[in-house]
């Protein structure tokens, strides 16, 4: 994809977003432990850490990867 590729600072502000929300959504629901919203939260903030992941390893799907 040329649009992450191109767009490199859009890239990093969306994944230090998806990190942080993440992060804080996967605490706070820690800290509701015996509640369902609590695990709600948490994979919520699961969620948003994989979508973090995601951005980042977007400009580098597509090519042709080692040969096993």
């Amino acid at each position: 994809m040329n649009f992450w590729k191109e767009h490199t600072s859009l890239r990093a502000v969306l994944i230090a977003l998806f990190f942080l929300a993440g992060l804080i959504l996967v605490i706070y629901g820690w800290t509701l432990t015996g509640r369902l919203s609590g695990l709600g939260l948490m994979i919520a903030g699961v969620i948003l850490l994989l979508s973090a992941l995601m951005v980042y390893n977007k400009p580098f799907e597509g090519g042709r990867g080692p040969r096993l």
